[in-house]
């Protein structure tokens, strides 16, 4: 594995969605969440890390020090046990020291860990706590949506009880929620710092940028048919403090309405991404990865 990164790094990541949930809201039905003030569509930071999650284990599945921490229906204290496991001696009283080797071997392991962290200090086999090189913001749509709430039918049955209950051809009815088309846009920040102190090297930061690249194309379901991945502009500081406050480097990529249309978007040609080159500050580079 090579060394950890030793620049700061923002970025800003574009996606879009065409009749589809892009994230369901438990609490609502499954209703693909929305701002209640505004309207805007929002996609949680959990949400666009499992996409990740799921990337990686899939592309780098054999590779053992890019496994996946936070997977489905992994039972997270036998994780950890592994860990233990690997560094654990019979001095019980060097117990701060083997959680923190267990820490450092999680860290080394677990591609999710030292990206973007994790709390692993419940009292069976403690490990301790992880801050993420790598923080994602809420996406929010660049416009209001209104989701659609669409009747279906299902034409079979589980069980011969149920069909007795029905009559005629045994047609049941259910409800699907989407969204007709949206733009989102988020923000990410990847800190040199911490990853200093979980080992996110650049060949981590490699697996993360096609991870964004490539991960929807790999996340087809029903409910989420047409994702894609349209823009992914990063900027990379010269230094591991940073050259520029991230909020202005996240205001040089404006997104508008192409020809200023008003009427309801319904494809990514109806939007048109600037990038602001000539505002760039001193000690940053901007890369449009695409």
């Amino acid at each position: 594995m090579s060394t950890s990164i030793e620049n700061r790094y923002e970025f800003v990541y574009l996606f879009d969605v065409e009749n589809g949930n892009p994230n369901g809201d438990p609490d609502a039905g499954n209703m693909p969440r929305i701002d209640p003030e505004t309207s805007y569509g929002i996609v949680t930071d959990v949400c666009l890390k499992r996409k990740i999650r799921n990337y990686v284990e899939i592309a780098k599945k054999n590779m053992n020090l890019n496994k996946i921490y936070i997977r489905e229906k992994a039972v997270l204290s036998s994780v950890r046990g592994e860990a233990y496991k690997a560094v654990t001696n019979d001095d019980k009283s060097k117990k701060a020291q083997t959680i923190e080797a267990a820490r450092e071997w999680m860290c080394k392991n677990f591609y999710d860990v030292r990206t973007f962290g994790a709390v692993m200090s419940t009292k069976e086999n403690n490990c301790g706590q992880v801050r993420g090189a790598v923080q994602i913001n809420f996406a929010r749509s660049i416009e209001s949506i209104v989701p659609l709430e669409i009747s279906i039918t299902r034409m079979a049955v589980e069980t011969e009880k149920e069909a007795e209950k029905q009559s005629g051809d045994n047609r049941t009815m259910g409800r699907k929620h989407a969204v007709p088309y949206a733009l989102y846009r988020t923000e990410g920040y990847i800190s040199a710092h911490l990853a200093k102190q979980t080992g996110f090297s650049s060949d981590d930061l490699d697996l993360l940028w096609e991870s964004l690249t490539n991960m929807f194309d790999h996340d087809h379901s029903a409910a989420r048919g047409k994702m894609n991945a349209r823009k992914l502009i990063v900027f990379q500081h010269d230094s591991a403090l940073g050259n520029a406050p991230a909020h202005k480097l996240f205001d040089l990529v404006k997104v508008s309405r192409s020809n200023g249309s008003n009427e309801p978007a319904r494809a990514f040609s109806d939007y048109e991404v600037e990038v602001d080159n000539t505002k760039v500050p001193d000690g940053v580079n901007l890369e449009e990865k695409f």
